[in-house]
């Protein structure tokens, strides 16, 4: 029976430093990814065809409309919580 060689492992000092710190995702302004979140599914709030904006029922524009908010709003919070270096 042949014995299959273990990979070596690396030096103890190696293990410590390259162990990931912890990460502290709690910032407040993550909060503010709820909004494009949440909102769209108030589906009362915006169930409604007036007013028209270029042909189109408030019902569409108002959807399309959260596109770019959830774009602006996750580019602002990648922005106010980006780590420094």
């Amino acid at each position: 029976m042949t014995q299959v060689p273990h990979p070596q492992e690396p030096p103890p000092d190696l293990l410590t430093s390259a162990a990931p710190g912890r990460r502290s995702d709690h910032s407040p302004w993550n909060w503010l990814l709820l909004i494009p979140i949440v909102l769209p599914l108030l589906v009362p709030i915006y169930n409604r065809w007036e007013p028209k904006l270029g042909g189109f029922p408030f019902f569409f524009w108002f959807q399309i409309s959260f596109t770019l908010l959830a774009a602006a709003v996750t580019a602002f919070v990648f922005v106010k919580t980006k780590r420094r270096s």
